[in-house]
């Protein structure tokens, strides 16, 4: 189908006209190429904002040298400029662990490394602020959510206040924004200042003056953490634990002669909310700019559609729970079938849905049988150290979604491309009728929605270490592959699974790593699906990295930090390359292996 520019959001001062427009409520700055697809930040938060009725504009990767005339050409907006780093922290995006750059930029015309700076926040926002001081900057998006607190910055191997100071802007909205976006707004609208919102759930301000109640926790001042890496370590507790209740406290924390304030988040989304946003009129596709070029992340997930928020794992290493929360926000079957239908249009599309799934492929629908014991419950994880017994496991809701897909004309087939949790698959607990609906959807999964390779995630194989990481015992593991392996038999399928590791992960020491390749050598693995260990703002596993304790139980941890400890974890993921090479050798035995790709927007997006 062919899309007209005013299909699009505006981009420039011509698209602007074509619409009769004069002036603008609201410009959004992205750092990411402009695509109108519900997986794209700046898109979702353009089409929140003009659905309530508000003009808006959207300005992709402006060139931040010279005389700054991308962040002039739309002039000044009446409300207050947006700023969306992009969908993966920049710099994870653009430095492997080792700090090399990466191939590509997966948000970019044709993987171009040019088209957006580092920390894209605080580059857009001091142009801005020194462009139109008196026009309020929000910021959104995964690079200043993370950031909203002190942290430790692995690019710059250094602690760093909230980005609202080095940014110099006025208030973060984070977590998913749809709501604090339009709230900000209507309040704005009605001449509200900026600086009257500071009771908006799910924002953070600088305040020079605070007066903390009985719900508010203080957290350790920032130059306290500087001096003090345990004092780190314990705000960090506090951090996790309030980002991921359903009642949270007020976090206040000193910096300089002033404080940054986080308020509690908004309560999750409901399903009629979270499908009035999927449900905006998005084109799905990049904007006309980019005729004839490719957008690496685009085509990964064109043919895909995402069917919840949130994630209840608490991965270690993981921000997703930081960002999105624990408790699962579902989309109806309805508006999942309505996308679905909407793929099944597309030209290029061959009948193969990419992915129907969400942060982890197997969540949909589920949440606690008491919902008033999950309202005081501060677990990090509803599934470690192990499954809680209030969970909801059933996967019947979820096969109800997948039966009403591939009943859908025109769809031959829908992979699940997102990560299968599949210590969820293996629990047993009182409920029969849960355990049931595992055991099928276990068959569905293997027999219907494989594209020939599962990929899963054991991370480790040391039991001590994947503690640590807040992943299951690999016992688990090798008791889901032999039950991958039956059902294959049974089926006379052919299909692999593909498991993905981390090495020098907090906790793992070289000879955990020389574990890890014997025990998947014996299993008939060669690793492909691997990666070192990056330390990324508001995850446990960093602040163990960074101040050296466990921030629960502030005990010592261990982890591999220079290159040469990094290094010698990470070749016992190719010792089958050394055979190879032995046996036909074109390089020096020294050479460094080649920086593994992985799915990254599993972990950042």
């Amino acid at each position: 189908m062919e899309y007209r520019l005013t299909d699009f959001l505006p981009t420039t001062k011509k698209e602007l006209e074509l619409r009769g427009w004069d002036t603008l409520d609201v410009i959004l700055f992205s750092g990411d190429a402009y695509v109108d697809h519900p997986s794209f930040g700046a898109a979702v938060i353009g089409r929140i904002l003009e659905a309530a009725g508000y003009k808006v504009a959207i300005v992709p990767q402006p060139d931040w040298h010279g005389d700054y005339r991308d962040f002039k050409k739309l002039g000044r907006p009446r409300l207050f400029f947006g700023i969306s780093p992009g969908c993966m922290d920049s710099m994870v995006n653009k430095y492997t662990a080792a700090r090399r750059l990466r191939s590509e930029d997966a948000y970019s015309p044709d993987g171009r490394h040019d088209m957006r700076p580092e920390y894209p926040t605080i580059v857009y926002t001091k142009i801005l602020k020194q462009l139109f001081p008196d026009v309020p900057v929000i910021l959104g998006g995964i690079e200043a959510s993370l950031r909203r607190l002190t942290h430790y910055d692995y690019w710059q191997d250094r602690i760093r206040p909230s980005i609202l100071l080095d940014s110099g802007a006025d208030v973060i909205s984070y977590g998913m924004g749809e709501k604090t976006t339009i709230e900000i707004a209507n309040r704005l609208s009605q001449g509200e200042s900026i600086k009257d919102l500071t009771e908006l759930p799910q924002i953070v301000y600088l305040s020079k003056d605070i007066k903390p109640t009985a719900n508010d926790i203080i957290l350790h001042s920032h130059e306290e953490c500087m001096r003090n890496k345990k004092s780190q370590a314990e705000n960090f507790r506090h951090i996790e634990e309030q980002s991921n209740m359903m009642h949270a406290k007020r976090l206040i924390q000193g910096v300089g002669n002033q404080y940054v304030v986080v308020n509690p988040p908004y309560p999750p989304m409901t399903t009629a909310e979270l499908d009035a946003s999927f449900d905006l009129p998005y084109t799905r596709q990049p904007h006309p700019k980019y005729k004839g070029k490719r957008i690496p992340a685009y085509e990964m997930i064109k043919h895909s559609v995402n069917i919840h928020r949130g994630c209840f794992g608490g991965c270690a290493f993981c921000t997703i729970s930081a960002h999105q929360g624990k408790f699962i926000a579902c989309r109806s079957k309805e508006s999942i079938v309505k996308e679905v239908k909407q793929v099944v249009q597309m030209p290029d599309f061959k009948g193969y849905l990419s992915d129907l799934g969400g942060p982890s492929a197997n969540m949909y629908g589920m949440h606690g049988r008491n919902l008033n014991a999950c309202e005081k419950c501060k677990r990090p994880s509803c599934i470690h150290p192990q499954i809680c017994p209030n969970l909801n496991t059933s996967h019947q809701k979820l096969l109800d979604v997948y039966h009403a897909v591939d009943a859908i004309e025109g769809v031959k087939k829908s992979f699940i491309g997102s990560g299968v949790r599949y210590d969820l698959l293996l629990y047993k607990g009182k409920d029969e009728e849960a355990n049931r609906s595992a055991e099928v959807y276990t068959r569905e999964l293997i027999c219907k929605h494989v594209s020939g390779r599962l990929k899963v995630a054991p991370e480790h194989t040391s039991d001590r270490v994947l503690m640590l990481m807040r992943k299951p015992s690999f016992r688990q593991f090798e008791e889901f592959k032999r039950i991958f392996d039956r059902i294959n038999r049974e089926e006379n399928l052919h299909q692999q699974i593909i498991p993905y590791f981390i090495s020098s992960h907090p906790g793992c020491h070289e000879e955990d790593m020389a574990q890890l390749a014997a025990i998947t050598r014996k299993l008939g693995f060669q690793l492909e699906q691997v990666q070192d260990f990056t330390p990324t703002p508001m995850t446990v596993a960093t602040e163990m990295w960074y101040t050296g304790y466990d921030p629960y139980t502030l005990e010592p941890v261990f982890s591999a930090k220079t290159p040469q400890e990094k290094q010698a974890q990470r070749q016992y993921f190719f010792w089958y390359k050394d055979t190879q090479n032995a046996n036909n050798r074109t390089k020096p035995r020294s050479e460094k292996p080649k920086e593994e790709k992985r799915g990254r927007h599993r972990r950042h997006s």
